[in-house]
Parts: structure tokens; sequence; C-alpha cells
């Protein structure tokens, strides 16, 4: 549930004050984890293994990417 309600918040721009109380969990609740979540690097994990798992289906279009360059991309652009 918590998931969830953290990606509806991320993908609908609702503010977190606004989150539909259907999700089953409490505002506070889900600000807190995606706030634990993000310090511990659990959205970038997240992102590798699922471009990983993409990439190893064909399912990307493009070139792989190497050891270390998804990182290094992200580091360029902050």
């Amino acid at each position: 549930m918590v998931f969830t309600a953290i990606v509806f918040v991320l993908t609908s721009g609702c503010a977190w004050r606004h989150l539909p109380p259907g999700f089953g969990v409490a505002v506070p609740t889900a600000h807190r984890r995606f706030t634990e979540w993000t310090e511990a690097g659990l959205w970038r994990q997240l992102h590798d293994e699922v471009l990983d798992e993409l990439g190893g289906q064909g399912m990307i279009d493009g070139p792989p990417l190497g050891a270390g360059q998804r990182g290094d991309r992200v580091q360029n652009r902050t």
C-alpha cells in the first residue's frame, strides 16, 4: 500500500497532503517511507534493476550501457 501511494504522488503531481485515503496509508507514513527509501538509495536500485531486466529481454532500444555509465550520466546532470 505504501509503495503504491508513493508512486501515485510521484507520478500524478499530487501534493502529499492530498493523498487520497483510498490508499490505506497515512500521509505522514507515506512521506516518511519515501524519505527513508530515498536516503537508502532504493529508487536508484529499483531503476537500475528494471533497466537491466528490460534490457535483458531486448525491450530497450539503443546500445547497452557499460558498467558505471548510468551512474556517470546521473552524476553529470547534477
